[in-house]
């Protein structure tokens, strides 16, 4: 069964935003990544996958004016500690070395939740989810709520090595089925995931696709799913921000339900976003570009 444009999927809509000055309580090594529990029942409690919370980087003068927009990897509404939020980071630069090194008892301000998260299927459809390296970690959360509701579910993830992967083990337990591929044939099968993505929608008949990973693999599984006739979504996390839609340093071009073009915020009308509205012509060398005929910015019919 494939989906029928917005009939598919309800949207989340973007859920009360809170400024916290969270603890972190637990801090591990997964991989390539750092894993971090942080105590923030004012976010835990109304966050929903696909969500993002604007992190503080950095102390004193020497912390940049943006925060670094990271997705959810998951959340405790309640528990010993109170609500916790956690996240996995890729200390890639000196911002996300800066929130990795974090260790317990240490304090991080963080906005969220930000934006809106994965509108969930209004029927028991099957779903598939795919996912490029801690991309995973928002998809596993919405995996366990996909399955809760009847649906049947389907896990690609991919990385260019092992160590980039995350979540293998948890995507068998709580999906019908999990494939890995790994660039270099360290782990499951060797290539890249978007080469296996078009047979498993094939043989799935999905109805849903959701994705998290670099703009490159959403690109391309955008395109297999609307060959298909399926509806993609599509959770943006987006460059360093304010995470309240004032800087518009996140924003990109979509075609709205008017079929008029407008530049949307992936803090405030995403991060998740429907592939086959996302303006894919404007996305030139990696970044993008601003369409001549985009009108304004803001969310107007934008769907879902």
């Amino acid at each position: 069964m494939t989906g029928s444009g917005d009939d598919a999927t309800r949207v989340v809509r973007r859920s009360r935003v809170t400024q916290e000055r969270g603890e972190v309580i637990a801090t591990r090594r997964a991989g390539a990544y750092q894993h971090l529990t942080l105590v923030a029942p004012g976010i835990a409690g109304h966050a929903a996958p696909g969500q993002l919370v604007a992190v503080a980087v950095g102390e004193g003068d020497q912390a940049p004016a943006l925060r670094r927009l990271v997705l959810i990897h998951e959340v405790t509404p309640s528990g010993t500690y109170g609500g916790t939020v956690e996240l996995v980071v890729h200390p890639r630069d000196a911002a996300t070395a800066w929130l990795a090194s974090r260790r317990p008892h240490d304090g991080v301000d963080v906005v969220g939740p930000v934006g809106r998260g994965f509108p969930l299927p209004v029927d028991s459809l099957p779903c598939v989810l795919v996912a490029e390296g801690r991309g995973s970690g928002p998809l596993l959360w919405l995996a366990r709520i996909l399955r809760a509701r009847g649906c049947r579910v389907e896990m690609v993830l991919g990385a260019p090595s092992e160590d980039r992967l995350l979540g293998v083990i948890e995507a068998r337990r709580r999906c019908d089925a999990a494939i890995v591929t790994t660039a270099d044939g360290s782990a499951g099968q060797r290539g890249h995931l978007v080469d296996v993505l078009p047979e498993v929608l094939d043989r799935t008949g999905a109805a849903v696709v959701y994705a998290c990973g670099s703009l490159p693999v959403l690109r391309a599984t955008a395109a297999a799913a609307a060959e298909r006739g399926v509806v993609s979504q599509l959770a943006i996390e987006g460059p360093p921000g304010c995470g309240i839609g004032v800087c518009l340093g996140c924003v990109v071009p979509i075609t709205g339900t008017d079929d008029q073009t407008r530049l949307v915020r992936t803090c405030v009308e995403g991060p998740v976003l429907r592939g086959d509205r996302l303006r894919w012509d404007a996305f030139v060398d990696g970044h993008w570009r601003t369409p001549r005929d985009a009108v304004a910015v803001g969310s107007g019919p934008v769907g879902g």
